[in-house]
């Protein structure tokens, strides 16, 4: 039987962090242990934490550096050779570690597992997540053949629905801490090149787009993103993670375009093959920063009543 270290990191999530261990205390797999980095918070989410007193939290404090750094922290000190991670504002449903058991077990020579999600766009939209994966039934579980493929519209791989073996977390160098924004895909990537990923079709997780003081509120002069020049060799030779990357080019540049920064966007639109972008994403390519509010805010009007828009 598999034993998980849960490595939370967590930054003034005092409105969340409850909710969140909660849904780690109901699990139906009990045997586990909960890591927690205090990354500098000056809000009341330790205070919480000390409260509930629970029997399986480890909680260490640290000076403010990033969540990259705080995850890197939590593997060092776990116990457990398998590493579950968690955000302080996302949930799990009571059957998510049982279903990383199940995969382990089934899998034992794999070093990397994730369980299909959901997102929680609004109080009024909540969505699973969408890949061509999920054609293969809701009960399938297996290797991915292709990572990269499976991932163009969402990410096989998501933080809060994701298992690592330690000791192949470490050989990854973990998180890369130069990057603020995107360290997860980065990781992401540099697994997936190396290893087969193991997935379950299986929504046991959800992804909290809505909660309070969330990192994507930041200014993107004040970013630090994904590096894709560390890839360019890769993906010279590797179509399908040109197309992945290329799709995180283009999300990059509309973001780059709302924030007035018309150097990186034009950077990201050159390495970009208009070929892997679909005539949604070439037209929004094109349009002023003045449209493309107008756009999102009709897109959050939309999705308040209940309907996913996207452009991908």
């Amino acid at each position: 039987m598999s034993r998980f270290s849960v490595v939370i990191p967590l930054f003034n999530k005092e409105k969340d962090i409850f909710y969140t261990l909660t849904s780690v205390f109901k699990q139906t797999f009990k045997d586990y242990e909960i890591i927690i980095i205090d990354d500098g918070s000056t809000d009341s989410s330790v205070d919480l934490i000390r409260e509930l007193a629970h029997k399986n939290i480890r909680l260490f404090s640290k000076k403010n550096e990033g969540v990259s750094i705080a995850r890197n922290f939590g593997v060092e000190k776990a116990n457990f050779k398998y590493i579950v991670f968690l955000d302080a504002d996302d949930f799990w449903y009571p059957n998510h570690l049982e279903n990383l058991n199940v995969l382990v077990e089934t899998f034992p020579t794999h070093l990397w597992f994730a369980s299909s999600y959901e997102k929680k766009h609004s109080n009024k939209l909540i969505s699973p997540m969408y890949s061509p994966i999920l054609e293969k039934g809701k009960s399938w579980s297996g290797e991915v053949s292709d990572f990269f493929k499976y991932s163009y519209i969402d990410c096989l791989a998501w933080t809060s629905s994701l298992c690592m073996h330690k000791g192949f977390f470490k050989s990854l160098s973990g998180f890369d801490s130069r990057i603020t924004h995107g360290e997860d895909t980065d990781l992401w990537i540099r697994a997936a090149l190396k290893e087969k990923l193991v997935f379950s079709n299986t929504i046991t997780a959800q992804h909290n787009l809505i909660s309070s003081n969330r990192s994507s509120v930041v200014d993107m002069k004040n970013r630090n993103n994904l590096f894709f020049e560390k890839f360019e060799n890769e993906e010279e030779e590797n179509s399908a993670l040109k197309k992945y990357l290329d799709l995180n080019r283009y999300s990059l540049a509309i973001k780059h375009k709302l924030s007035n920064d018309q150097g990186t966007f034009e950077k990201l639109l050159k390495n970009i093959d208009p070929s892997n972008l679909n005539k949604k994403q070439l037209f929004l390519l094109k349009q002023s920063k003045v449209i493309l509010i107008l756009l999102l805010k009709i897109k959050s009007i939309i999705e308040n009543f209940g309907l996913r828009l996207s452009s991908f």
